[in-house]
């Protein structure tokens, strides 16, 4: 997070609020039965993009939930334009990625115990 002025860190933690109540609304259905998590959201300085980092479990469905979220982006903007239209003059475009930093610790867990 070094380098992101106090405004974006705010505008991110609130998108990462209303971005995983949105997933949360849609339901584990809506993502072939995975559990999606918004672990990070970054935007750019001129808040006009938010990378936002997902962790899916399991992480077996991974690339195919995030296909699903991909699909989806807009019309998760266009909901989330809704809730931060008060705030924010311009909606941020979305780019999803997948956060497998859980998988990383759980590997690390693994070699731990050998």
């Amino acid at each position: 997070m070094e380098g992101e002025s106090t405004r974006q860190q705010k505008v991110g933690k609130q998108l990462q609020r209303d971005i995983a109540e949105i997933i949360r609304l849609k339901g584990m259905a809506a993502f072939n039965g995975a559990m999606v998590s918004v672990t990070v959201v970054k935007v750019s300085p001129d808040l006009s993009l938010a990378r936002v980092h997902l962790s899916i479990f399991p992480s077996s469905k991974a690339k195919e939930v995030l296909e699903i979220v991909n699909q989806s982006s807009k019309e998760i903007r266009y909901e989330l334009g809704a809730k931060v239209a008060k705030q924010l003059r311009i909606v941020p475009d979305l780019l999803f990625f997948i956060d497998d930093s859980l998988d990383y610790v759980e590997r690390i867990d693994e070699l731990l115990k050998k």
